[in-house]
């Protein structure tokens, strides 16, 4: 019975340890758990949450991805804000995102991977929120720029640019600039 004992200390122990080296360092942890009331005053405070930013991206790039799957585009239009509708027939989204079809790009890493923010987000004087930023997949990123509005208390999506640059040549660039669109979700004009 006391070797039982001593290894269900060692289990508990042994996973104690392992929580710990997942979340960080311990003081980092103590660090987050208190934070110092001058340092939560000198943050700023974000739109959204960061589960909401990310519902808002996966939940985005999964229903494009399922268009691009099906070449169908109604969910992802009707899904949108009302702008984002007067401006872009389904059709019109079928030929934006053309290309993505084309190669069969899967989005679906989306999923699984976090997103590395390149701007924090943020509403602008519109109120319009944006996240934009990159999924560090291989051999390509998938690069996001994307611009939700409120519509019936509800973040809804305003607008959608996509790219997909090579992974090793994208790093550097992602703090340069902002994500260059594959397929742009706005009508044209003549």
């Amino acid at each position: 019975m006391a070797g039982f004992c001593n290894s269900a200390q060692l289990i508990a122990r042994a996973a104690m340890a392992l929580a710990l080296l997942m979340s960080g360092s311990h003081t980092a942890w103590a660090q987050q758990k208190a934070p110092a009331p001058a340092a939560a005053a000198a943050q700023p405070t974000l739109p959204v949450s960061l589960e909401q930013a990310l519902y808002l991206i996966r939940s985005t790039l999964l229903t494009l991805n399922d268009a691009n799957r099906t070449g169908n585009y109604t969910v992802l239009r009707d899904l949108a804000a009302p702008d984002f509708q007067a401006r872009n027939t389904a059709a019109d989204l079928g030929l934006n995102f053309l290309d993505l079809r084309r190669r069969n790009f899967d989005l679906y890493g989306v999923a699984l991977l976090a997103p590395q923010f390149t701007d924090a987000p943020a509403r602008d004087p519109q109120g319009m929120l944006r996240l934009a930023g990159y999924f560090p997949t291989q051999p390509q990123q998938i690069k996001f720029d994307l611009t939700f509005q409120i519509v019936g208390g509800q973040w809804r999506l305003f607008a959608i640019a996509i790219a997909t640059p090579d992974a090793a040549s994208a790093q550097p660039q992602a703090q340069a600039g902002p994500a260059r669109p594959a397929a742009p979700a706005q009508k044209k004009s003549p």
